[in-house]
């Protein structure tokens, strides 16, 4: 990856974050808000916002505006839009995400409909609504959060991986599309993060996870290199930067299929 360093200056401004009540979200908002940003929550549950909202205000003096939203909803990025009322964003955060698992012909369609909808046609749509802005501005910021399994497809789930794989993909062309431009582009890639994500997935495994904290950490140094995406962690970075790279595919695919089936306890 090529590294040319770009300082981006947060005070002033304004985020907009996907997925903001809990986990990755909460703490990107958080630590926005310590930079000087002013901020958009969005997430599900206005409950959760409502709190986190009202403490960062509290805490940093900052603007903050709660707007629930259920990307899953094919309507939602066109409402949250018209809710912010042309307000410059000035940094998007896409945050929100989740993942099914499970043998493909198991997963209800309708599951990996809405995977789709969140991971990827809400992420795009967002980007559309408030990269124009930016541009005419000559000033931006789009995170968009990914996923180590955005650089190997992982048997059983595979509609999660393949959107991980989109979003990066994404990210990498815009940074180049954008050099020059003022608006910088960064794909996070987080491995296994205590967060909700498991949970809400319906299993919460067993394996060594970052803290959201230090995830986001990763992505504000890395940020400032200037580079289009970076893993955070060393053993993220062995494991699914490097080993896939260096690995015959049909191999490296048999033996993931074979840790996911003990993951998930699919016989096979």
């Amino acid at each position: 990856m090529t590294k040319r360093s770009m300082k981006f200056t947060y005070v002033a401004k304004t985020a907009l974050v996907t997925g903001a009540s809990t986990g990755i979200g909460a703490v990107f908002a958080k630590e926005l808000a310590q930079r000087g940003c002013s901020l958009i929550l969005t997430a599900r549950s206005q409950e959760r916002l409502n709190l986190l909202a009202n403490q960062l205000q509290k805490q940093y003096k900052i603007n903050t505006l709660v707007i629930p939203a259920d990307l899953q909803q094919p309507t939602a990025v066109a409402d949250l839009v018209r809710a912010i009322d042309q307000q410059p964003i000035d940094i998007l955060v896409n945050n929100a995400g989740f993942s099914t698992h499970g043998a493909f012909h198991t997963i209800a369609p309708e599951q990996e409909a809405a995977l789709i909808q969140v991971n990827v046609a809400a992420l795009v749509a967002l980007t559309h609504a408030f990269l124009p802005g930016m541009v005419e501005r000559r000033s931006g910021l789009v995170v968009n959060v990914a996923s180590v399994l955005g650089f190997y497809p992982l048997p059983y789930q595979a509609v999660y991986s393949a959107s991980k794989a989109f979003v990066r993909s994404l990210t990498e062309a815009l940074w180049a599309e954008y050099q020059g431009s003022g608006v910088q582009f960064f794909a996070l890639c987080p491995g296994p993060t205590a967060t909700e994500f498991f949970q809400r997935m319906g299993k919460d495994l067993r394996m060594q996870k970052m803290s959201p904290e230090a995830v986001v950490r990763f992505a504000f140094r890395a940020m400032e290199r200037g580079v289009p995406w970076g893993i955070p962690g060393w053993q993220n970075r062995l494991l699914s930067g490097l080993l896939p790279a260096i690995t015959p595919r049909p191999w490296l695919l048999q033996q993931l299929a074979k840790v996911s089936r003990r993951l998930y306890g699919i016989s096979g």
